[in-house]
């Protein structure tokens, strides 16, 4: 079998800053936008694009995000065209280990990719929060007969040293490449999305594998390689919404630009124009909102009783929100249960909780606040 493109999705990180929400659950499958989880975007973004076969490399804590991407049903990747594989880790002869690295998951599934003999292989992280599709940056690509070209987007200069920072000539190739430079010279910042063309990717891939003092890492080891050896890696420049959901803060704030008095760019009535984002539907009767309730400027998904106060709120299925509860800037993720009198204030609520009657979560209103496990932590 020989295709243009392969996705190769990775969906293996931890997320430790993400707290009790990442405990038993890798990040991709964290719950998001009231019916979404994390890794529903960059599948939907490679079924908008008509990329057909996709590998998704799991690692962490992976059995509810394997069991949830199954064969690709809900994005259409899956039937006679199309072929979408979880890629674990492997035992071998030589022994069994994790991925070392982005590189080296990759490597470790040079076989997967063989079998497909594609021309080109777009790399994506399963833990970012966008909308698009991958033809432009494919198009530039091949126009320019580059080797590899980085998405990158400018950042501001006191956030830079979070990124690998990119170095660009008047044409758009890249020069330069550092890592999370401590002090960085530049803003123009990788989104750790990237198209290779395979043959070349191999290669490297196979040279870093035999190294000894490498981390197997594509923007500390691979992509700062190929510059040394003069290859043509270009900058492909997106201008849309994107957001690395890293931290509590920030996911919270990625689930409150979806509402219409948020990010313009991302809420999804404008979004769904473009680029439909598909998740599982999970059957749930429709959402009820209570004759004594109040809400304002809310996303309330189906399933979701709503028979207090919600104002500025992202409400996830089979949420219970009892008379005389009062919600403030907060998402309230799958089967939480807000009881009477309970006051919940800038809060990101795990799936399944309960706020007792009467209890007061983030009173003072000190940054966003993560309810989990029974208890709120900051």
């Amino acid at each position: 079998m020989a295709i243009q493109i392969a996705a190769m999705i990775l969906a293996g990180g931890k997320g430790t800053r993400l707290g009790a929400l990442t405990r038993k659950l890798a990040k991709p499958a964290v719950s998001y936008g009231g019916k979404y989880r994390i890794i529903d975007f960059p599948l939907s973004n490679c079924a908008n694009s008509g990329i057909t076969h996709v590998g998704v490399l799991t690692q962490y804590e992976s059995s509810a995000l394997n069991s949830y991407i199954g064969n690709g049903k809900n994005w259409g990747l899956n039937g006679v065209n199309c072929l979408t594989s979880v890629l674990s880790p492997k035992q071998t002869e030589e022994g069994s280990s994790w991925y070392r690295g982005t590189a080296d998951a990759i490597y470790q599934n040079l076989d997967w990719l063989d079998e497909l003999d594609p021309e080109y292989v777009l790399i994506l992280s399963g833990d970012h929060i966008y909308a698009t599709t991958y033809e432009e940056m494919l198009r530039v690509h091949v126009k320019n007969k580059a080797d590899c070209t980085v998405a990158v987007r400018e950042v501001p200069l006191a956030e830079a040293s979070r990124f690998g920072i990119c170095e660009t000539d008047e044409r758009g190739f890249i020069i330069d490449f550092k890592e999370k430079p401590k002090q960085p010279k530049g803003t123009l910042a990788s989104m750790g999305i990237y198209i290779f063309t395979y043959k070349t990717l191999k290669k490297y891939l196979k040279a870093d594998a035999l190294k000894e003092k490498t981390e197997h890492d594509f923007g500390k080891d691979i992509i700062p390689a190929m510059i040394a050896r003069q290859k043509r890696l270009v900058a492909y420049r997106y201008g849309g919404y994107w957001k690395d959901v890293g931290t509590i803060s920030s996911l919270h704030e990625a689930n409150m630009d979806l509402l219409l008095s948020g990010d313009p760019a991302m809420n999804l009535y404008t979004l769904q124009e473009d680029c439909h984002i598909y998740s599982e539907d999970n059957h749930c009767t429709p959402q009820y909102i209570g004759p004594s309730a109040e809400v304002k400027d809310c996303l309330v998904n189906q399933g979701a009783v709503i028979r207090g106060k919600i104002d500025h709120c992202v409400v996830s299925s089979e949420v219970i929100v009892e008379e005389g509860a009062e919600c403030y800037n907060v998402v309230l993720m799958n089967g939480c249960h807000v009881r009477s009198g309970a006051k919940v204030y800038d809060c990101l609520v795990g799936p399944g909780e309960t706020i007792r009657k009467d209890e007061v979560v983030n009173g003072s209103r000190e940054g966003i606040a993560l309810y989990a496990l029974g208890r709120t932590a900051k």
